[in-house]
């Protein structure tokens, strides 16, 4: 059995990766959410509750444009339900973290679900050291979402442009999954019903009715490609 010393150090070794992404893209946000007339201690709050940093970008145009809750819900459930699929390949190792269960799944990220897939389930440490990689995880956004509201309060300038990492997020994002996947029919159909949305249904309103209708197309499309 390792001591919680060599746990705590594995753990927090795996999760600097994740840190050195985390804290500055939460900055950006914390200083986009200054910007937007948000203080720091908002950001803090949105970090504790919501906990998915593409969402957080999106919901500063949201809470600025005064968007309902029905849209502010519909967008995040389908913008981070392949969260929810994240926890389905470790339903056994959470299982057995008892109280733990929830916040593994709440805490499940791109970023901590690569990091637990190189962590095999042998026995306690190993659940622990998964515990510690989400804790840490979720510790590097808040401090950088924190430091980020703070230094956008102390900035004597406007914050123009910051918000262009989002987009860049998006991209990166994007990108990187266009690497990955032997298909390429769920970006391409993703890139044009936006596009067709946006013509519609104008700049504001377009992307809720986008993601409701990539949603259904990609749904429709895995069916079928199950059948092959």
């Amino acid at each position: 059995m390792q001591g919680v010393k060599s746990v705590t150090k594995q753990a927090f070794m795996k999760s600097i990766p994740i840190m050195c992404s985390y804290v500055f893209v939460s900055m950006a946000y914390g200083m986009m959410m200054e910007n937007a007339g948000f203080a720091w201690y908002y950001s803090l709050l949105t970090s504790l509750t919501v906990y998915t940093g593409a969402f957080q970008f999106v919901l500063i145009t949201f809470l600025s444009s005064g968007a309902s809750i029905v849209t502010i819900a519909v967008t995040a459930l389908l913008m981070n339900s392949r969260q929810s699929f994240y926890s389905l390949s470790f339903l056994e190792t959470f299982r057995k973290m008892g109280r733990k269960k929830l916040y593994m799944i709440h805490t499940m990220t791109d970023e901590t679900y690569a990091v637990n897939c190189t962590i095999e389930d042998k026995d306690e440490n190993s659940r622990k050291e998964m515990f510690l990689v989400a804790f840490f995880s979720r510790c590097y956004w808040m401090f950088g979402a924190v430091m980020g509201g703070l230094i956008g309060q102390l900035i004597p300038f406007e914050l123009n442009g910051i918000d262009f990492c989002m987009t860049a997020l998006f991209i990166i994002i994007f990108i990187n999954q266009w690497e990955k996947a032997d298909k390429h029919f769920p970006a391409v159909a993703g890139i044009l019903i936006a596009v067709i949305a946006l013509m519609i249904f104008g700049q504001r309103a377009f992307m809720l009715p986008a993601l409701v209708i990539v949603s259904g197309v990609l749904i429709f499309w895995n069916s079928k490609q199950q059948k092959v």
